[in-house]
């Protein structure tokens, strides 16, 4: 008699997302008067820097698809044309590698040259993957994760320096940019949901037909962005000399204990989420059920959604907490959650409240060190700060990758408690900026 053995799946209830959704929905809406999204564009002085505003969210918006789109199906491109885990490996390696080595100065030249010029660099990188995809079927994955790394690596400074110069410049008040660092964001998780939508449909589970569909909207949105870029975006020219500029990296960077403190939190959240991303999935499936994975990643991306809207709750009305006090909870709160999963837990509902709760913490995070960036760096070496400020972490994915994957010397679990360490860490450094914190915090409330 044959024995008939029932697949156990296990899926997130829809309600998680249904949550999320909602959740979201009712935190932008009632906010307070003077933090609600629309009151972004009230703090416009005229019709050309609500263009502005809008324009530059369209963009960042569309950026944030196209690195959303490769984000998702890069991996399942990959299986597709037969890459092996080896092959896989070797890749992430020179993706770090190349944003270790050549991105760290990256933001650098953007100081120099202009964040135009690198912003149509994102897109040139974007448009020849994409294009040599579309003409080859499948280009070199050396090739591909070098420059997909370099843009990565341009995304995360490139905008928000933008953003800021554009505000600096027409003398905007500080609640309007806080209002924008969350807004950029949501509005990134949101497009990563939306470019996961986009791929699944464009693809329509005929992968020999439409696998190429994504790299050919890739292309069309990169022309799109090449194309406002290059005429709708009036910068101005850039008059600093190298040596100034180098002066004043060691005067306000190298020389600024805060700053340090500053850069290596940045770095162990972009260490954390790195490891994160790397494991997340061959977490999930070792309890052993099969597992679809594309039901939970956007209940990750919500709660990050959610998290983004709650910085604007903590500094819309005077509290007593800081910034940096508010961070040092959240990195406890995320290194707790992280320890938790380094002890190898495998129950998958557990391990998705825990994912979940990682990514509201993130959410409040990363709009927050942006504002403490622009209360302690000087915008004339922002991006040379943010760009070194993630090379510790690249460069110990980049030893980690290597340890894990060819020596097998390293866990899974050894590298998620290293992240738990780096969080404990960075908790404790935000403690320290407190301690030589650059003005009361009430002064915030004022500007």
């Amino acid at each position: 008699m044959g024995v008939i053995v029932e697949s156990d799946v296990w899926e997130p209830n829809p309600a998680l997302h249904l949550f999320f959704f909602i959740s979201c929905c009712l935190s932008i809406y009632y906010l307070p008067n003077t933090t609600r999204t629309s009151a972004v564009f009230d703090h416009a002085p005229s019709s050309s820097f609500i263009r502005f505003h809008r324009n530059f969210l369209l963009l960042f918006s569309l950026s944030s698809v196209m690195e959303g789109l490769l984000a998702v199906f890069g991996e399942y491109d990959l299986v597709y044309h037969g890459v092996c885990r080896e092959q896989m490996v070797i890749s992430l390696c020179i993706g770090y590698a190349a944003s270790l080595f050549v991105g760290t100065f990256l933001g650098m030249l953007s100081d120099l040259i202009g964040q135009r010029k690198v912003c149509l660099l994102f897109c040139l990188l974007h448009l020849f993957v994409a294009i040599w995809r579309m003409v080859t079927g499948h280009p070199s994955i050396w090739l591909a994760s070098i420059c997909l790394s370099l843009a990565s690596t341009i995304f995360f400074f490139n905008f928000e320096i933008w953003m800021v110069v554009e505000h600096d410049k027409l003398e905007q008040r500080q609640d309007s940019v806080n209002d924008m660092f969350w807004l950029m964001t949501f509005l990134e998780s949101a497009s990563f949901i939306g470019s996961q939508v986009v791929g699944n449909w464009l693809i329509g589970g005929h992968e020999k037909t439409s696998l190429l569909a994504p790299s050919s909207a890739v292309v069309i949105m990169a022309f799109s962005a090449l194309a406002y870029v290059s005429r709708g975006w009036k910068e101005d020219p850039k008059s600093i000399i190298l040596k100034d500029y180098q002066t004043k990296f060691r005067t306000y960077i190298l020389g600024d204990k805060r700053v340090w403190l500053l850069s290596w939190t940045q770095a162990t959240i972009h260490f954390s989420v790195a490891v994160f991303w790397f494991i997340w999935a061959l977490t999930i499936v070792a309890d052993g059920r099969e597992v679809f994975l594309g039901l939970i990643y956007p209940c990750l991306l919500a709660a990050k959604m959610l998290g983004s809207t709650a910085f604007s709750w903590f500094f819309s009305v005077p509290l007593s907490l800081r910034t940096e006090e508010c961070l040092v909870y959240a990195c406890i709160i995320m290194g707790f959650v992280t320890s938790i999963v380094a002890f190898d837990y495998q129950d998958i509902e557990i391990l998705v409240m825990l994912f979940c709760i990682f990514h509201v913490c993130m959410g409040l995070v990363l709009p927050s060190l942006a504002r403490l960036r622009t209360m302690y760096v000087p915008n004339e070496v922002r991006g040379g700060m943010m760009s070194i400020s993630i090379a510790p972490s690249n460069a110990l994915m980049l030893f980690l990758l290597i340890q894990a994957c060819f020596y097998q010397n390293i866990e899974n679990s050894t590298i998620i408690a290293i992240a738990a360490l780096g969080l404990f860490s960075a908790a404790g450094c935000m403690y320290m900026l407190k301690r030589l914190g650059k003005q009361p915090h009430q002064n915030w409330h004022k500007l």
